[in-house]
């Protein structure tokens, strides 16, 4: 089949099994795998082979923007400490510890070649890197708290930029290049600082330019231009791609969306990079069941077993030992929210194109290759599958399914209640006809009552609910007062100082509502 058959079909399939994950009740991504595996395995066509080239100049700039699009910079900046400690010493930390718990397993049995700690640090590097997808559209179905997906998500978009650098230096270093620890920190450095400052660069581009642009197609195409745009700039200059996107995504989603797009055009664009994520997202999980051979997998599993009990012991390691460092400062994490984070480190495609672009001289590189693919396998289907159940037994989310129908019902009485209001205006206002307002009112009389009844029907944990509800009003009111403070503190009616104790405290208490808490946090 010709290539542009293969990927018509791959998207006739991926919505296939959209359908049926949905009312299988488990994440979709997650299903798209062994829907590949199964695929490749009985050899019904030959799908595109996944390449460096591939993730890197199609896949990751598309959906690392897209990520950082939809976060609010507001939110990832008052979480900056938790979410930088994760991303680039956790990151550091997790391959030094994988490498070590590497190779003391490979010293104890006999299942595990003696890889030596060059290669087992190369492995670390290539597998370090998280992959939130799956992991944060459960969250958002699940209704889990914002926080703990935003720490997910902010993660994950700056890890990799993280794990590629490290793993290009530590590949270096086994290629004969040996710098010094100094030109190694120096590297990190240009490529991560280098590659902010080229996203912050064209992302402000594109931002000014839609400010003077009220077109919707034009102002997707600008966006479109900035996330491929960014990266391959920052490639072409040597630094961090993968950085420069992110840079990128957050001015455009949050600078560039909120002062030059309207309403109307900021929806068009929304919708556009979601359903370009979703696409993507298709695409490359298929595309990962297809590049796993499962027979080879399957004649070194005890070796796939270590390696994985290696990395997902090195993540919670790191995890509970950031935590408690945070636990400190404003920036804590809550206790089960540490587990959820260690079990939500699936691995993805990054880890499986950075492992493919080995040299094929480099010294047992089957070997590491097949221990990332079948660690990423492992991850996705075990772990995939069962975040849903562990994020219920520690009590992070609950009872879902009748909320979501509670809300829908709560949502559709306001609207028809909003519309009775506005037919109330047009009677009193004498221009239309009264029968036909009537006819009208009638219908959405109806609505009301019966979205009333919905609400009432639903089986709900009411103190669950009210607990809920206590959180999101004060969240917003803290939100209100956050303006007010910032408003006064432009009209020189609070000075600086204040302003700072001031916003302090209003962050630290949004930071509590933000992990579920209603309380004050202690002073």
């Amino acid at each position: 089949m010709r290539t542009e058959s293969v990927v018509l079909l791959m998207f006739l399939i991926a919505s296939g099994v959209a359908i049926a994950a949905r009312r299988l009740n488990i994440p979709y991504t997650v299903a798209l795998v062994p829907v590949g595996l199964l695929l490749g395995a009985l050899h019904l066509f030959n799908a595109p082979a996944l390449t460096r080239e591939m993730l890197f100049l199609i896949f990751l700039p598309g959906l690392v923007f897209e990520a950082a699009f939809h976060i609010h910079f507001e939110n990832l900046w008052r979480d900056r400490l938790a979410v930088l400690a994760l991303a680039i010493p956790g990151v550091l930390l997790a391959i030094a510890l994988t490498a070590a718990l590497l190779v003391f397993a490979g010293a104890l049995t006999s299942y595990l070649p003696h890889v030596g700690w060059a290669l087992a640090l190369l492995f670390g590097a290539a597998i370090a890197a998280t992959d939130p997808i799956s992991v944060v559209a459960l969250f958002r179905e699940l209704g889990a708290p914002a926080r703990l997906t935003l720490l997910v998500e902010g993660e994950s978009l700056l890890n990799d930029g993280t794990s590629i650098v490290f793993f290009s230096l530590i590949l270096a270093v086994l290629m004969g290049q040996v710098p010094s620890g100094g030109a190694l920190v120096v590297d990190f450095a240009r490529e991560v600082g280098g590659g902010v400052v080229v996203g912050l660069a064209i992302g402000l581009a594109a931002s000014q330019v839609v400010r003077y642009v009220d077109a919707a197609m034009v102002e997707v195409m600008l966006m479109t231009v900035a996330a491929y745009g960014s990266f391959l700039a920052a490639d072409q200059l040597g630094v961090s791609g993968v950085i420069s996107t992110v840079a990128a995504g957050l001015v455009c989603g949050n600078y560039g969306a909120r002062r030059g797009m309207s309403p109307t055009t900021y929806i068009a664009v929304r919708t556009f990079w979601d359903y370009l994520g979703f696409a993507l997202n298709s695409l490359i999980f298929l595309f990962m069941g297809f590049a796993i051979h499962l027979r080879t997998l399957l004649e070194i599993w005890p070796i796939i077993v270590v390696a994985y009990l290696a990395v997902t012991l090195a993540r919670g390691l790191v995890i509970f030992g950031i935590s408690g460092v945070l636990a400190m400062t404003r920036a804590r994490i809550p206790r089960a929210w540490t587990l959820v984070l260690t079990w939500g480190g699936l691995r993805g495609a990054l880890s499986m194109v950075l492992v493919l672009s080995l040299p094929d001289t480099l010294p047992l590189r089957n070997l590491i290759v097949n221990m990332v693919f079948g660690v990423v396998l492992v991850s996705i289907l075990v772990q995939g599958l069962t975040m849903t159940p562990l994020t219920r037994r520690l009590g992070v989310v609950s009872g879902h399914g009748a909320l979501r129908d509670y809300e829908l019902a709560r949502a559709r009485r306001h609207l028809a209640d909003e519309v009775l209001a506005e037919i109330s205006g047009l009677q009193h206002g004498r221009l239309l006809e009264p029968e036909a307002l009537d006819a009208v009112k009638a219908e959405y009389e109806q609505r009301a009552s019966e979205a009333g009844a919905q609400m009432t029907q639903a089986e709900l944990d009411r103190e669950h609910l009210l607990r809920q509800e206590t959180v999101g009003v004060r969240r917003r009111l803290l939100l209100f007062e956050r303006q007010r403070l910032r408003e006064a503190r432009d009209r020189d009616l609070v000075g600086e100082e204040a302003y700072n104790q001031l916003l302090a405290d209003v962050d630290a208490r949004l930071l509590a509502c933000d992990n579920g808490h209603v309380s004050e946090p202690a002073s």
